[in-house]
């Protein structure tokens, strides 16, 4: 059947396979925040992955909550895409020898991930309201606006400085 499961036959069976892919995104990320912070040598740059791994994890509390409320297992589908932005941004920071550029590439990487996990919720966001789970989809908003607010956050330290600085 191409990108999804053959198991995806209804809203409701896409709206579950989106959940467990955000959910295995979430654990993905949440593995891979510290290695981010400890690379950057921007303190507030490292601050911010720090503050966005607590923020992850609030996020997959909020997760298992949008599984109990919609009554099925909590439980994450490998997310080739988020396994391919994350493999992306660890190569190209092994190769970044200059410690500004590789600040700059780390705000690059992040982005990336913002953006994905924006895509999910939002589209979770509203096909929770399709499905008539206001409750879900007032969750998943929550994380949305999250991962929003750091898109923003990390927009801002690229052209506070740290671009400036690499280049």
């Amino acid at each position: 059947m191409g990108w999804f499961s053959k198991d995806i036959a209804t809203m409701d069976d896409l709206f579950v396979h989106t959940l467990r892919d955000i959910y295995y995104a979430e654990h993905q990320i949440k593995k891979a925040l510290p290695d981010m912070a400890a690379k950057a040598t921007s303190a507030d740059l490292k601050s911010g992955f720090e503050t966005h791994l607590r923020e992850t994890e609030g996020q997959i509390v909020r997760l298992k909550e949008v599984f109990r409320l919609h009554g099925v297992e909590e439980k994450g589908v490998t997310c080739p895409a988020i396994d391919g932005i994350l493999e992306e941004s660890n190569d190209v920071a092994g190769e970044v020898e200059n410690k500004q550029v590789l600040d700059a590439a780390l705000i690059a990487a992040a982005q990336a991930v913002e953006h994905y996990e924006i895509t999910r919720y939002g589209t979770l966001v509203a096909w929770a309201k399709q499905l008539g789970r206001n409750d879900c989809a007032s969750l998943l908003k929550q994380n949305l606006d999250e991962e929003a607010a750091t898109d923003e956050k990390l927009t801002k330290l690229a052209l506070d400085g740290i671009n400036r600085k690499a280049a």
